[in-house]
């Protein structure tokens, strides 16, 4: 049987002052950790939908990501800062730790933050919400666990939601 295992988040948020728009996870997967970047699991489609979102080419590189995320005002993180977890499984996340995530809202022009699905959300809504006075709009998951949404459905969801927000 699998154990719990206790994780600090590995890697820092990608921002600038310039971002205006905050992206929350709620805590890396195992293959984001070895990676040490977000959304690093080959069949995670949160690269191709921002790529399509801002009508670039999907970065392959974390120096890529990072270049794309800033040059179109996006920051990006996670929720939690540490946490008991098995393996990747949102669903399995148990004393977990929220980032200070108003102090980097508070450092940006971020106006507008968006959860990558349901469990992001819910953790920025009882963790951070009343602390940054933003309200998140939840996402659908670009996770390959929720199959039940094809990239194109992905894509124009989100870009329905960041459009105004992308630089």
């Amino acid at each position: 049987m699998p154990e719990y295992e206790r994780v600090t988040h590995p890697f820092a948020p990608v921002w600038d002052e310039r971002s205006r728009v905050l992206i929350l996870g709620s805590f890396p997967s195992r293959k984001s950790r070895e990676n040490m970047f977000y959304y690093g699991h080959p069949r995670n489609r949160f690269w191709p939908v921002i790529a399509a979102v801002c009508g670039e080419a999907v970065p392959q590189t974390v120096d890529e990501k990072r270049a794309l995320l800033l040059r179109r005002g996006i920051a990006l993180w996670d929720v939690f800062a540490s946490c008991e977890i098995l393996g990747s499984g949102d669903a399995t996340i148990r004393s977990a730790v929220p980032n200070d995530v108003a102090s980097l809202t508070a450092k940006t022009s971020v106006r507008a933050v968006f959860a990558n699905g349901a469990a992001a959300a819910d953790a920025y809504r009882r963790e951070c919400e009343d602390k940054t006075g933003l309200p998140a709009v939840r996402l659908p998951s670009t996770s390959p666990a929720n199959a039940a949404w094809s990239l194109q459905r992905l894509t124009d969801v989100w870009r329905e939601a960041l459009g105004e927000y992308i630089l």
